[in-house]
């Protein structure tokens, strides 16, 4: 090989490699939060950097439009059967390169331009390609939004019926990205039969609880379900389709030629992995984890007055309401980032303040579980987000929490790696 090809990437790229010492730093200082983020096993980074990175492969198993796909095919079988084992499914494609594009193939696959679809309210607790105005969603199709009862917060399955009564949508979508109680899919299946109407289920944030048996299994009652693999499943970045055999053909076309060209094979790879890791019994008990962890950092967050968002949470995630403390999102966001605590800003249902600057924040519990946290540490993270948002502009009372921060991640470390020196 030529020398150049050899040299580590220290020497190709000191800039980068500083930026990724620097990130393998934050991430094992900080205490993760974001529902939509976990840490993948070493295994899982070692398959997505690895040598399938080089290869071409579009197409699919057996009919490749390049040669020397032979092992490139069997990485995608071995994946394709994996997730058929695990969510116990008809058929799948594990080419769509994130949750968006799997959710932009499955649209595709069943609707025209200009179809009615219903999906959750973004304000209450939906996903951008469910039917907002700036995403392909909104701009290919007419779309119908169901929302959340005032009351109790939870989804309004009448006001659901009624409109799908109304608006006779040819598809209903479940699933969202910060709404934390159990999908309903069996009343969302008959809210879709009532109209004729086909039922997808974007599980993305919550396909690690499917797969361990700890919440319902769309693929007993929807037609398309769509998932990430990195949040709860704790994979790669990057997207599945899983749905009834019937509609296996035109999924895959519209995957490819028609949303995407050749797969990212090593990325297909990982999947594999994250696939068989998930089909293990450890992997059962860490999800009953996941659970038990946000069920304990909403206890917390309640105990220290804060309002939760419907009263708690059956899954990995939580909303908590901070304007109701006189925070908004942003400034609770950014407060939090400083004490080394990362979570994200998110609107709560009937928010009275902007998108930008919404009313709460949105915390999650696989990436502090994956790391080690039980019940006791999620209630001590409970009081160090209680801490810092009590004194949010006390720049003091955030330099003790991150101490107190410090003191946590300390005793959990993240990948046993010895880090390079890093440029400051």
């Amino acid at each position: 090989m030529n020398n150049s090809m050899a040299r580590p990437l220290s020497a190709v790229d000191p800039a980068i490699f500083d930026l990724i010492q620097k990130e393998t730093e934050r991430q094992n200082g900080q205490i993760e939060l974001i529902a939509s983020e976990n840490f993948t096993s070493e295994a899982i980074l070692e398959a997505t950097g690895s040598i399938f990175t080089n290869k071409y492969a579009e197409g699919y198993p057996g009919k490749r439009y390049y040669g020397g796909c032979e092992f490139a095919d069997e990485v995608e079988n071995i994946a394709r059967e994996r997730a058929k084992e695990l969510f116990k499914a008809e058929y799948v494609n594990v080419q769509p390169h994130s949750g968006s594009q799997a959710n932009q193939a499955a649209f595709a696959a069943v609707l025209n331009p200009g179809d009615t679809i219903m999906g959750l309210d973004l304000a209450h607790g939906g996903h951008l390609t469910h039917g907002h105005k700036l995403n392909f969603s909104g701009k290919m199709y007419n779309v119908v939004g169901y929302q959340v009862r005032k009351e109790d917060e939870l989804i309004d399955f009448d006001q659901m019926a009624a409109l799908a009564s109304a608006h006779k949508p040819k598809l209903i979508i479940a699933g969202g990205s910060a709404y934390a109680r159990t999908w309903d899919f069996k009343r969302f299946r008959e809210v879709a039969d009532s109209v004729g109407a086909l039922l997808m289920v974007d599980m993305a944030h919550f396909s690690g609880l499917v797969a361990a048996g700890v919440h319902p299994n769309p693929c007993e009652y929807a037609d398309i379900v769509t998932s990430t693999t990195h949040k709860t499943l704790r994979g790669p970045r990057s997207g599945i389709i899983l749905a009834r055999e019937r509609f296996g053909k035109d999924i895959d076309r519209n995957v490819f030629p028609g949303a995407q060209g050749g797969p990212l094979v090593h990325v297909i790879a990982a999947k594999a992995v994250c696939f068989l890791e998930a089909l293990t019994p450890e992997f059962v008990t860490y999800q009953k984890q996941v659970v038990a962890n946000a069920q304990a950092l909403a206890k917390g967050m309640q105990e220290a007055g804060f309002r939760v968002v419907s009263g708690g949470t059956d899954t990995h995630l939580l909303l908590v309401d901070v304007f109701s403390k006189g925070v908004k999102g942003k400034e609770a966001e950014q407060s939090l980032d400083r004490a080394r605590i990362t979570v994200n800003k998110n609107a709560i249902p009937f928010d009275v303040n902007p998108p930008l600057n919404p009313s709460g924040i949105r915390l999650g519990s696989p990436a502090a579980t994956t790391r080690g946290f039980g019940e006791a540490e999620m209630l001590q993270v409970a009081k160090l987000i209680s801490d810092v948002l009590h004194a949010p502009a006390d720049e003091a009372n955030i330099a003790s929490v991150r101490r107190g921060v410090e003191a946590l991640t300390s005793r959990f470390p993240l990948y046993d790696w010895k880090l390079a020196p890093v440029a400051v």
